[in-house]
């Protein structure tokens, strides 16, 4: 049997579902794979909440009334006070600020499994640091939440470039968001900021909507995947079509945003009325080895294009590379939703199990 010790940095939707499943697959997870998982330590941006037994159903109510102020060194200290072995440290907050804990956590013990994409979407000289530090320890960072929520595009990537196969153009409709809206906008009889609003109100958005309609979120991943084929990018260098007017843009408010959305009707609109009856607008992302161009946009697919024919807030990525020719590996499932998203960090975290010793 082998023990491994979570801390667990962000207890919102994607933290919260995360303990969920962990309670709910418990005993399946001992039976199957012989892993025990015990969140140790529960934080969020205020307050962190210490665990001695088990984390029950009742976590958040305990979280609330047990939980104080913390400094991360104190955590890092009761975790070897408690002489607490196979750690992980994982990241579900969207913190730019917390990564910089990365390496600290990395020198006092923890492995790291991230669905925050910060980390490897800083500097370039961030990037080689945290490779350095995460060798020079012997520990190990995954991350494969950080494109494709729950897909596999992460480790297919890396698995085709260690074979020495090379990935010649990755295109893909990356944001779950954008392609649940895209999807219901193209398909049906109502306005770009009834869409928007629905998709907000289903979780789909993040709570400030811009970030998902800037396309910065989807540069991220680009510039992840560049950096998995040893591309030197900064997140700088991708091309990035932003659908938010300037006037709505990050200097107002959130509240002023979805007030005034419907001041994106007439530009969608006018996009929705130029298609043919057989095409459809998608959110894209490509990323050109050979050029070393990544770009983020809005086109036109037709309706019975794999891109076109999608559903709901899926995603889909085609992996080209010289050995398939034309013919993509294709990746496609739900590419949104907290369930998904922590359900790759669950499995993040037993790939880390395997490799740790039992105790």
């Amino acid at each position: 049997m082998k023990k491994i010790n979570i801390v667990l940095f962000g207890v919102g939707n994607v933290g919260s579902s995360l303990i969920n499943q962990i309670l709910e697959a418990r005993s399946k997870i001992i039976t199957s794979s012989q892993v025990e998982i015990n969140l140790a330590v529960l934080v969020n941006s205020k307050i962190a909440f210490y665990n001695k037994d088990n984390i029950s159903h009742s976590w958040e109510a305990e979280f609330k009334t047990y939980g104080y102020p913390y400094k991360l060194s104190q955590i890092i200290n009761h975790v070897k006070k408690e002489k607490l072995t196979n750690l992980i440290a994982v990241d579900a907050t969207a913190s730019e600020k917390f990564v910089k804990n990365y390496k600290e956590l990395i020198r006092n013990g923890f492995h790291i499994v991230a669905a925050n994409k910060t980390a490897n979407t800083l500097s370039d000289s961030f990037y080689k640091e945290l490779k350095v530090e995460l060798k020079k320890y012997d520990k190990q960072f995954l991350y494969e939440t950080n494109v494709g929520a729950g897909l596999p595009v992460i480790k297919t990537v890396q698995d085709l470039h260690l074979a020495g196969e090379e990935v010649t153009k990755i295109r893909g409709i990356f944001s779950g968001s954008l392609s649940y809206i895209f999807n219901t906008f193209s398909n049906e009889n109502k306005s770009f900021s009834e869409v928007l609003e629905e998709a907000r109100t289903k979780g789909f958005t993040e709570p400030d909507p811009r970030i998902d309609l800037s396309g910065k979120d989807v540069g991220r991943k680009l510039l992840i995947l560049a950096r998995e084929l040893n591309l030197k990018k900064e997140l700088s260098e991708v091309k990035i079509e932003n659908l938010v007017p300037s006037h709505l843009n990050g200097k107002s408010s959130i509240s002023h945003f979805i007030e005034n959305q419907q001041e994106l009707n007439l530009t969608f609109e006018d996009l929705k009325s130029n298609l043919k009856p057989d095409e459809v607008l998608r959110h894209i992302g490509e990323l050109d080895v050979a050029s070393g161009e990544l770009e983020v946009k809005l086109v036109t697919e037709n309706r019975s294009s794999p891109f076109g024919s999608l559903q709901e807030a899926d995603a889909s990525f085609e992996i080209y590379t010289k050995s398939y020719g034309n013919r993509p590996i294709v990746i496609q499932g739900a590419g949104a939703g907290a369930a998904v998203t922590s359900r790759g960090v669950l499995s993040d975290l037993i790939k880390i199990s395997e490799k740790l010793e039992c105790i």
